[in-house]
């Protein structure tokens, strides 16, 4: 499952490629995947890309009709950027694309999803808040306001496993399976160890561990093209 680091690296280049460009058409091949009806997804098209914004593991395309695309790829989703986009038929049922976005210049990307299990989720919203999974969002593990102090008071009362709550979205956004097995491993910590138990020099450490091994991972992701991105998230945790 793409996690904080590579989704900010799609972010990071999204916002070169795409930021600018007006999206003139939208394709949907699975229409499971859309979530939202209003507004419609082909409210985006003339609406040109203003930002690439990132939350949590949800991506967030804005554009200057006020209105955003916003995508979560879920356990087997990922991006496929073309500088051309290809003239074939999508055929719903028999492809992995869920959606294909079409910019003015020819270019444009695919959202695909491998395997029968589907989970990834689309959504066209006037205000990023109005998608419930960002609504439920726990701060960012790199933003500034994230302190050390910020994380005490997360984990004070929380009689569960350390790595379930570094996994839980609503306490904090981004981190899954992979990446809290890395920060725990760099805190030398029990992934059993109870929240609510931890020594002031554990959620030291833990802290650390946390902003650093997020940090050089999103720094690793910084650049690479989607493609190249879930290698480079195999390399850094070899």
């Amino acid at each position: 499952m793409p996690e904080m680091p590579e989704v900010q690296g799609l972010v990071d280049f999204l916002a070169e490629r795409a930021t600018g460009r007006t999206i003139t058409k939208v394709t949907v091949a699975h229409i499971a995947a859309l979530k939202t009806y209003d507004p419609p997804i082909d409210g985006l098209v003339g609406g040109r890309i203003s930002e690439a914004r990132r939350h949590g593991k949800f991506v967030d395309l804005a554009t200057d009709a006020g209105i955003h695309l916003i995508f979560h790829l879920a356990k087997a989703g990922w991006l496929r950027w073309y500088e051309t986009v290809p003239d074939t038929v999508i055929r719903p049922g028999k492809t992995p694309i869920a959606l294909r976005v079409r910019l003015g210049d020819g270019a444009g990307f695919d959202l695909t999803e491998a395997g029968t299990k589907k989970s990834l989720a689309v959504y066209v919203a006037r205000d990023p808040q109005d998608v419930p999974g960002i609504a439920r969002l726990g701060p960012d593990p790199l933003a500034e306001e994230f302190t050390r102090d910020a994380l005490a008071g997360l984990l004070a009362g929380r009689r569960t496993q350390i790595k379930g709550v570094l996994r839980d979205q609503s306490i904090v956004a981004g981190i899954g399976n992979a990446y809290s097995d890395e920060i725990l491993h760099a805190a030398r910590m029990s992934p059993y160890a109870l929240a609510a138990g931890l020594a002031d020099d554990e959620v030291d450490r833990l802290y650390d561990a946390m902003r650093t091994t997020l940090t050089d991972a999103v720094a690793t992701a910084s650049g690479k093209p989607p493609a190249d991105l879930k290698d480079a998230k195999r390399r850094g945790m070899a």
